[in-house]
């Protein structure tokens, strides 16, 4: 499970990089229409960046419980918290975009 754990690496950091960029004021990585009702952009920012945190802690999780083992039941387990994980996140990051912005899509 070496090559999944470590594609959940690479992912993870990938989101760990724009989580902090986000919560250190770069909002403009966000969609346009995420941010079009937010006017304090730097607690938006902030949110964003702590749910989008969550989101990156999940392939992180999943990958080090691949390396624990070669069984059906570690690959198992790694995709459950990897799943698990991300429900977790995208309901952060949906209730961000509710409280700031009035919805998770806003036209």
């Amino acid at each position: 499970m070496l090559p999944y754990s470590i594609l959940m690496f690479v992912i993870s950091a990938i989101f760990i990089v724009f989580s902090i960029l986000i919560y250190r004021g770069r909002t403009e990585l966000i969609h346009s229409y995420h941010r079009e009702n937010v006017t304090d952009r730097v607690g938006y920012g902030k949110a964003f960046g702590k749910a989008l945190l969550v989101v990156a802690a999940s392939p992180l999780v999943s990958g080090v419980i691949g390396l624990l083992g070669t069984q059906n039941s570690t690959a198992v387990a790694a995709v459950a918290a990897l799943i698990v994980g991300l429900v977790i996140g995208f309901t952060a990051l949906a209730r961000v975009q509710k409280k700031w912005n009035g919805g998770i899509f806003w036209y």
